[in-house]
């Protein structure tokens, strides 16, 4: 009963820790988009044939995602190793030597080492990765831990949203003066670090943990760790669905804004992948409110539903920009739905001292998929010369077939699905005492009175899991009472 007591007191305090982090990663999110899309934007306004800007783009996405295949391990170490505050500010110390060397590239118009540039800042946020998301289990109970998803996941599109914003109004405002971009982009990383100073200290999960150089087998020996968990590893394969979706959706808006829309201005291309953020993040934040103090992955099958009916919408030709707009913020919207219990999953499930390098190895699996995803996207549009809409249709069935997939090996995720809709709809539940199911291990539920029960069935709890409960009240209505929190 002691332990346990700091956890409870921590919440009070380290509230304030979790906003400084939400603040420095809201930045570095700001940042690392606003530079990679100035980069596309500068190949977009080189007039270069198509295929050779599909190539750089291409280029540059795989450019982003490199160092997550690379690092992301050696991210997880430090993240156990060390205090994730201090790999924290330590890598927003990096981001500035990256910015001056972006501020020496820009007023220098290299644009190769522009692009270089990017690759660093994919460092930058491979190593910031395992320790950012680790953070939140070690700053929050675990009853905020959808709410925390919710609220990081929210700021992290807002700052995507932003940063494309940001990448377009930097190109076109500094048209030939680049150099003014890198003096703000430094400016932003030097703020970062500041802000990085005011999260919580919190002590190293295992210091004595020795660091692998065999990244592979380091990541071989946490996938059959994580394989053991059959919960955990879908949730590593649903990371890295959303993420590689994510990512190729990106690189299309590219294309599609040219290509099908015919706009030349980058900001207005910018616009399209804002929608797409802002659908993200409101979907987000409205994922980790609806979770109800738990994690609730009954709504993963909402939110890949989602995603395939608005990616099969995009599938259609002959759309406004307005409709176009819409349709991607939607597709976000039901997006957020489905990564915020994914994430709080891969969060809560692993013990402390092995947090980090799952998070590591969920961050190295997830960013493979978004290289294979700059790799997708440069078959379909130069090798290929598939049109934008007609990819958002392979999209669609990709996407359908992997909830089918999934559905059939987790259908308790279907059927909490229908529960939460139905508590959220049709009935007025009220939950009280769900802080008494234990953490580990069983519950048994006895009703205090007969009258009070027609009909029960079976109660299945493992890791406070409880399936559910259906039971029949003394004023004939139906209750249907969740108390599922993985």
């Amino acid at each position: 009963m002691n332990a346990s007591k700091p956890e409870t007191n921590a919440p009070a305090i380290s509230l304030r820790g979790f906003w400084a982090l939400i603040v420095t990663q809201f930045q570095g999110a700001f940042s690392d988009n606003a530079l990679k899309w100035l980069a596309l934007f500068l190949i977009a306004e080189m007039n270069l044939p198509t295929e050779e800007r599909d190539r750089l783009v291409a280029i540059v996405g795989a450019l982003f995602a490199i160092p997550f295949i690379v690092f992301s391990m050696a991210g997880g170490f430090l993240a156990d190793r060390m205090s994730k505050r201090m790999v924290t500010i330590g890598v927003k110390l990096f981001e500035i030597v990256v910015m001056f060397i972006a501020l020496f590239s820009l007023a220098s118009h290299h644009l190769y080492i522009t692009i270089g540039c990017v690759f660093l800042m994919g460092v930058h946020s491979a190593f910031f990765g395992p320790s950012k998301y680790g953070l939140l289990p070690e700053l929050l109970e675990p009853k905020k831990l959808s709410w925390g998803n919710g609220i990081i996941e929210l700021t992290t599109f807002l700052a995507i949203i932003l940063g494309t914003v940001g990448g377009g109004w930097l190109c076109k405002t500094f048209t030939g003066q680049q150099a003014w971009s890198g003096v703000i982009l430094i400016a932003l990383a030097v703020i970062g670090w500041f802000t990085s100073l005011g999260i919580t200290k919190v002590p190293a999960a295992d210091p004595t943990k020795v660091f692998r150089v065999n990244f592979i087998a380091d990541l071989w020996s946490q996938v059959k760790m994580i394989r053991q968990d059959r919960v955990l590893w879908l949730a590593v394969l649903g990371n890295t669905f959303f993420f590689a979706i994510a990512a190729l959706i990106q690189l299309l808006i590219v294309s599609y804004a040219s290509d099908v829309l015919h706009i030349s201005d980058p900001t207005m291309s910018s616009y399209l992948q804002a929608a797409t953020a802002i659908g993200i993040g409101l979907g987000s934040f409205a994922a980790g409110y609806l979770s109800g103090g738990k994690i609730e992955y009954g709504l993963v099958p909402l939110g890949a539903m989602g995603l395939t009916f608005f990616a099969a919408l995009l599938g259609r030709t002959g759309t406004s920009f307005a409709e176009v707009a819409v349709e991607l913020s939607l597709l976000g919207f039901f997006g957020g739905f489905f990564i915020v219990p994914v994430a709080a999953l891969l969060q809560h499930r692993p013990s402390p001292d092995q947090r980090g390098g799952v998070l590591a190895a969920a961050n190295l699996i997830s960013f493979i998929g978004i290289f294979l995803s700059s790799a997708a996207f440069y078959l379909f549009t130069v090798t290929l010369k598939m049109h934008p809409p007609m990819i958002f249709i392979v999209i669609a069935a990709i996407t359908l077939g992997c909830t089918v997939w999934a559905i059939s090996l987790v259908p308790d995720s279907l059927v909490r699905f229908v529960l939460w809709l139905l508590t959220h709809t049709l009935y007025r539940i009220r939950v009280v005492g769900r802080d008494k199911i234990p953490e580990k291990g069983g519950a048994l539920f006895v009703c205090n009175h007969l009258s009070f029960m027609d009909a029960c069935f079976l109660i299945a709890a493992t890791d406070r899991h409880v399936r559910f409960i259906m039971f029949k009240g003394i004023y004939e209505k139906w209750w249907v009472k969740p108390f599922a929190s993985a």
